[in-house]
């Protein structure tokens, strides 16, 4: 508040307050001025002008949908002329010779019914799509003179890609890409197709009812194991690389609260009394939190290799520093009085410790130490694709892809209900050992019940 001498002549003493008035009048509209315009330097700064010319919203679309659909892929070799079906065109989703969806029709001419009057055809010479209200496509592939494409009309329509050495065209119903060597069609279906059983497993196709029932009659184990070790979805592997995730943060955060309570007691006025050493441990706590998390993990796997014990170890060093700075500022506001009340008692320095600081302290170590296991939870996801462990490989190795974009939706969902997890089971814990267990209910008093009289 500003205060200044009354005595003044009264226009000296009106001077001032309009004085004091402008100034906070251009505070007032100086500061929410000086956010406006740093708002519009940022604005021209990061070129927000030209974000939405350089988006790809088809790209954004086609990775959207690509995240809850999947891909059958019928592939001609041009070469030999054979025909194989795979789902996201994988190895371990081909199907068996021989063998196709209800509908792709083998034979000499291949007939793909991408429905809705979509046709494709790959016949021996040629291959074929019926476009209903443009006409047919006719491609001509050879070694020698590429990609020979002949269509219904002179125009090329934005949605036919054509080159010397290759045709592209997509549709709503599907697409179709022919070059030299293969001619393949890829059609999209809503799902996750093959997450619960691949096609060489006797319990694909089957519905819950049956599986159920196969179940009841002795073959759980048969069906949980067909499941456990999918090829396609490969849900052992990724359980593993969950577990890893949380002990990366589990070891990573308990090992920084294990190193950081004693050190904090060598950070505080009141219990140490030498102000260099005090100086020296506060710096070391500013050095080892000052680096972030991510710079720690690339110098610690050049140091000790990639792995999740790498991510451990990066966890540990930064939060050391930071439970090191929470824990003494916790140490400097303990009450002395409970302290010196147990040393009354004739306890030991120990003793004095064990009984008259921690329990003071216990409140804020419990919460924070289970606010950072949730926090890293989230770190070694990202720490982990550095690393090379965890969820966050997987993570990584998908988006690297950039095939199987519904594996990543699936990696997403586990990290999201990991993170959820962790925020319930931190919560419950903080109560249980912050707050104490649920009140015990107060026996009621049985009105039947006769008093005791003593004598």
């Amino acid at each position: 508040m500003s205060t200044f001498a009354t005595d003044l002549p009264i226009n000296d003493l009106k001077a001032k307050t309009d004085h004091i008035f402008r100034r906070k009048r251009a505070l007032s509209f100086g500061l929410p001025g000086l956010v406006i315009l740093y708002l519009v330097y940022v604005f021209f700064a990061f070129e927000v002008p030209g974000l939405a010319e350089r988006a790809n919203w088809e790209n954004g679309r086609t990775l959207v949908s690509d995240s809850y659909s999947y891909r059958t892929h019928v592939t001609r070799d041009n070469r030999n002329g054979q025909v194989s079906v795979a789902i996201e065109g994988e190895r371990k989703g081909a199907y068996p010779d021989g063998a196709a969806p209800e509908w792709v029709a083998l034979g000499e001419t291949t007939v793909i019914d991408l429905e809705d009057g979509h046709i494709v055809r790959f016949g021996p010479q040629a291959v074929e799509y019926d476009i209903p209200g443009y006409g047919t496509v006719r491609a001509t592939p050879s070694r020698s003179a590429g990609v020979q494409a002949e269509l219904p009309t002179a125009e090329v329509p934005d949605w036919i890609n054509m080159s010397k050495n290759r045709l592209a065209i997509t549709t709503p119903a599907g697409r179709l890409t022919v070059t030299r060597n293969r001619a393949e069609v890829f059609r999209y279906f809503k799902g996750w197709e093959l997450f619960w059983f691949t096609l060489d497993s006797p319990y694909h196709g089957q519905s819950f009812s049956q599986l159920m029932g196969r179940a009841a009659s002795g073959e759980a184990t048969e069906i949980f194991d067909d499941f456990w070790t999918n090829k396609m979805w490969r849900h052992q592997d990724v359980a593993w690389a969950i577990f890893e995730t949380l002990l990366m943060a589990f070891l990573g955060t308990l090992g920084a609260g294990m190193i950081a309570l004693p050190l904090a007691f060598l950070a505080t006025r009141n219990f140490n009394p030498f102000g260099t050493v005090r100086f020296a441990t506060r710096r070391i706590f500013d050095f080892v939190r000052g680096v972030d998390a991510l710079i720690w993990t690339v110098v610690l796997a050049r140091a000790f290799g990639p792995g999740p014990l790498t991510g451990a170890l990066a966890i540990l060093v930064t939060d050391t520093g930071t439970f090191g700075k929470i824990f003494s500022e916790a140490l400097e506001n303990v009450d002395q009085k409970q302290i010196e009340g147990v040393q009354s008692t004739g306890a030991n320095a120990p003793q004095k410790y064990r009984f008259g600081v921690i329990p003071q302290i216990t409140p804020v170590l419990l919460s924070q130490l289970l606010y950072f296991l949730e926090s890293n939870t989230r770190s070694a996801t990202v720490i982990g694709a550095i690393t090379g462990g965890g969820i966050g490989l997987l993570l990584t190795q998908a988006i690297i892809t950039q095939k199987d974009w519904e594996e990543v939706a699936y990696y997403i969902v586990l990290i999201i209900l990991m993170v959820m997890l962790m925020d319930w089971f931190s919560g419950w814990l903080r109560k249980r050992l912050i707050q104490g267990g649920p009140p015990k209910a107060r026996k009621q008093r049985d009105p039947q019940a006769k008093p005791l009289m003593l004598p």
